[in-house]
C-alpha cells in the first residue's frame, strides 16, 4: 500500500523525493538555513519545484551556500552569476544574496547562531497545525509577518511574510503537513 503525501507534492518524483525527506524536518544547523532562505528568496514569484530543480546549480553557482564567501562577492562575481543559466538571473535576488549572507552574520554574531534567533520566534519548538487539505495553509500569519519585518529591519531582502512563511514550513518550524500524510507525526 503506498503512503498518503501531502497532495501539493504527488505525481513528480522529485517533488516526493523533497516531501519525504526534507520538508517540514525541523533544522536547526546555521548552513542549511540559509541555503533553504536563499532558496526561498529566488523563490518569489516562482513555484517551489522550478527551485528545487535547479537547486544543484544554485549549489554551484553560490560556492554551496557558504554564506561567509558569498558575503565577499564582488561585482565580477555577480555579473558571473546573472550570465549563469542554470540559476535565476534575476539582478535585484542575485544582489540580495549577497546582502543576506552580510545580514545572516550580523545576527549570527547578535545571537550566537542564526537558528537561536529564527527558532526564537516559535520558542524553539515546530508549531503543529492540523491541516485536512495543504490548500488549507495560509500563505502568511501575523508570526511571518513580524518575523519578515523584523529581517527586513536587520537589511534581509526578498524576506516578505509569504517567502518567511514558506521558509517556516520548509525547516519544520511550523509542521504543515496534512494530518492524513505519513510525514505528519514523523516531523
Amino acid at each position: 500500500m503506498e503512503k498518503h503525501r501531502c497532495g501539493w507534492c504527488r505525481g513528480d518524483a522529485l517533488y516526493e523525493t523533497y516531501h519525504d525527506e526534507e520538508w517540514g524536518v525541523p533544522i536547526r544547523e546555521d548552513a542549511k538555513l540559509f541555503e533553504f532562505l536563499i532558496l526561498e528568496t529566488f523563490q518569489a514569484g516562482l513555484s517551489w519545484i522550478t527551485i528545487l530543480r535547479k537547486r544543484e546549480n544554485f549549489r554551484m553557482a553560490l560556492d554551496n551556500f557558504d554564506y561567509k564567501k558569498i558575503a565577499k562577492y564582488d561585482e565580477a562575481k555577480l555579473a558571473s552569476l546573472l550570465q549563469n543559466e542554470g540559476i535565476i538571473r534575476n539582478k535585484l535576488k542575485v544582489r540580495a544574496t549577497v546582502t543576506n549572507a552580510q545580514a545572516f552574520i550580523k545576527v549570527k554574531e547578535e545571537f550566537g547562531s542564526f537558528s537561536n534567533y529564527i527558532w526564537g520566534f516559535v520558542n524553539e519548538k515546530p508549531i503543529r497545525n492540523n491541516l485536512k487539505n495543504y490548500r488549507e495553509a495560509p500563505a502568511n500569519t501575523p508570526l511571518s509577518d513580524a518575523i519578515s519585518k523584523d529581517l527586513k529591519k536587520r537589511g534581509f531582502k526578498f524576506v516578505g511574510s509569504t517567502v518567511v512563511y514558506a521558509h517556516m514550513q520548509a525547516t519544520g518550524m511550523i509542521n504543515d503537513h496534512e494530518v492524513n500524510c505519513f510525514r505528519y507525526n514523523e516531523v
